[in-house]
C-alpha cells in the first residue's frame, strides 16, 4: 500500500491553513478599522517603503498577481490614497507613490500592524522568531526552484 496522507502532519497544508488564519484576523484588523483589503494594505506598506514604484514591480515584491494589484491600486487611487506619475523609463506604466492622505493613513496604520504581529508572535523570543523568519526565507527559496 502506497504512503498515506495524513493532513495534520502535512507541512505544506499546515503552512497554508496557519497562513490562513493569521492572513484572516489581519483581514479584520485592517478592515475594521481602515476600510481596507489585504492586497491594499500591501500596496500601501510597500509603496510607502519604496516609492516610487510601478505596479509591476509592487507584484514582483508582493507576489500578488497583476490584476490584483491593478484593482487595489485603482480603489487606493479612488479613495485618494495613491498618486500616479509618469514613468519616463516606460511610458506604458507610472510610478505610485503614497498622497499626502495615503502617508497619514500609513502613520496610522504601520504602529496597528506592529501591534498586531506582537500579539500573535509575542509568545516566541527573538531567537525562535529569528529561526522562523530564516525557515520561511529557506522554504520560499526552495518552493521557486524548478523540478
Amino acid at each position: 500500500m502506497a504512503d498515506r496522507l495524513h493532513l495534520d502532519r502535512f507541512l505544506p497544508y499546515l503552512l497554508s491553513v496557519t497562513s490562513n488564519r493569521v492572513s484572516d484576523r489581519i483581514a479584520r484588523a485592517y478592515d475594521a478599522l481602515f476600510g481596507l483589503t489585504i492586497p491594499e494594505w500591501r500596496l500601501i506598506a510597500l509603496i510607502a517603503e519604496h516609492a516610487p514604484i510601478t505596479q509591476a514591480q509592487l507584484g514582483e515584491r508582493s507576489r500578488m498577481d497583476k490584476v490584483t494589484v491593478s484593482r487595489a491600486a485603482i480603489a487606493l487611487t479612488a479613495r485618494g490614497l495613491l498618486e500616479r506619475s509618469p514613468n519616463h523609463a516606460d511610458r506604458r506604466s507610472h510610478h505610485l507613490m503614497l498622497s499626502e492622505a495615503g502617508q497619514a493613513l500609513y502613520a496610522q496604520i504601520a504602529p496597528k500592524a506592529i501591534e498586531l504581529e506582537r500579539r500573535i508572535f509575542g509568545r516566541f523570543d527573538a531567537a525562535e522568531l529569528e529561526q522562523f523568519t530564516q525557515m520561511l526565507r529557506r522554504i520560499d527559496a526552495a518552493a521557486q526552484e524548478e523540478d
